[in-house]
């Protein structure tokens, strides 16, 4: 572990900043708040508890580790805050993939196999272009008349048909799952409110409740789509039945939350960003070669996910700050990723960066065993997306400012108005 010292912090300074980033103008722009937690140090202790990691050599480092833990449900079930840690939507959320320990996330992760290999991600390109053509068809047509939000008709709409299509679930059904995901969010935030946990937890019981009835389903008429595959997987791994149907059902949740928030905010990100740096957008044009560079700029530049959480399994200490056993931390990805230790001219959005310096990994995905399984196929909705955005031969603009959910951990736009230019 790192010993470099980390300075006194003022904690009333902390919260305000994060009080901050819930602002619509500090989710419009969290660099500057970011810049303001680097300069406090690399590990800063925080009024509720654990502490915030910030530079991107210890996070990178703490993921790697697996003498770090992810909270499980023995951690979220030891807190002192029930209706926080130990509500339904946060327990279903422990016995998802990411929030699994070794053996058990060792043994779930198996069970998947290589969900998302090249072979399959070949297969699913037809459908995705088939359905972002559909999508940008739609999306261009409605701006005709007036502008349109692209979050809406374009980015939240992509994921929810790909992972939908996969999974063998009907199309009227994607609004459901998608709005339920949403809800279902809160409870992984930092700072959830009771409204807040409640709309989680009722999100929650009723995903729970809508998977437990695919399953039936898939039991009684099985099918070539996951959900079967993964019963019958289970079946092989557990003689008990409701065992077996639990770990399938945890598995359908975490596969829906996973694909969709995370996703939608890969899409719009991406073209808010290109949007706001035209020259950048231009240089696409001419070098379309560079979409996969500006995909991986984008999550550095902006994470779908900034912040990540890790426990300790005994004492230790982090930065010279000693941390006790079940101590969290809470990687703060999101500054890491502006770290001008790692990288050069880190507030600069510059699709060219992976093509001109080997050092751009970025933490999106996370690193060690809790990489996140979807990557590939977010990377390539993403691809498909752009690449039939820039060879299209209308121009946008931005016609309003974007708007963000009030978030610090999971980001989310909740609206990307567009124009034709």
């Amino acid at each position: 572990m790192s010993t470099v010292a980390t300075a006194a912090v003022d904690r009333r300074e902390v919260v305000s900043l994060f009080a901050r980033l819930r602002t619509g103008k500090g989710q419009a722009d969290p660099l500057p708040t970011y810049e303001r937690l680097m300069s406090m140090g690399e590990v800063i202790p925080v009024p509720w508890g654990g502490y915030l990691v910030t530079s991107y050599h210890l996070c990178h480092q703490v993921l790697r580790d697996k003498f770090w833990k992810v909270p499980d449900r023995g951690w979220r079930t030891g807190q002192a805050d029930a209706a926080r840690w130990s509500s339904p939507a946060s327990l279903q959320m422990s016995d998802s993939l990411p929030m699994l320990n070794p053996p058990d996330h060792t043994r779930r992760r198996r069970s998947l196999g290589n969900v998302f290999h090249q072979d399959s991600l070949v297969a699913l390109r037809p459908s995705i272009e088939t359905t972002v053509e559909r999508l940008l068809d739609r999306f261009t047509d409605r701006l005709r008349h007036d502008p349109a939000d692209f979050v809406d008709l374009v980015s939240e709409e992509l994921p929810v048909i790909t992972i939908g299509e996969w999974m063998g679930i009907p199309s009227a059904d994607y609004g459901l799952l998608r709005s339920l995901t949403h809800d279902q969010a809160h409870t992984q935030e930092l700072f959830p409110t009771p409204t807040q946990l409640a709309l989680s937890n009722t999100a929650t019981r009723r995903l729970r409740h809508y998977f437990t009835d695919l399953i039936e389903e898939r039991r009684n008429a099985p099918g070539d789509d996951p959900v079967s595959s993964w019963l019958k997987t289970w079946d092989r791994l557990e003689p008990t039945r409701s065992v077996a149907d639990e770990a399938v059902l945890s598995l359908a949740i975490f596969m829906i939350l996973a694909a969709l928030e995370t996703t939608s905010y890969v899409l719009s990100g991406a073209v808010r960003l290109l949007l706001e740096h035209p020259q950048q957008m231009e240089l696409l044009r001419g070098n379309p070669e560079l979409i996969p560079d500006a995909i991986e700029e984008t999550l550095r530049y902006d994470a779908p996910i900034h912040m990540i959480s890790r426990v300790a399994s005994e004492d230790t200490e982090v930065g010279g700050m000693p941390v006790p056993a079940g101590g969290m931390l809470m990687l703060m990805v999101g500054a890491a990723h502006h770290d001008p230790a790692r990288y050069a001219d880190p507030q600069v959005f510059d699709v060219r960066r992976r093509a001109r310096a080997q050092e751009h990994r970025h933490l999106s995905f996370g690193t060690g065993i809790h990489y996140c399984l979807g990557s590939a196929l977010a990377r390539l909705e993403a691809e498909v997306l752009l690449t039939s955005l820039l060879r299209r031969p209308d121009r946008f603009r931005l016609s309003a400012p974007p708007q963000w959910a009030a978030r610090v951990a999971f980001r989310r736009l909740t609206s990307l108005q567009l124009a034709l230019a």
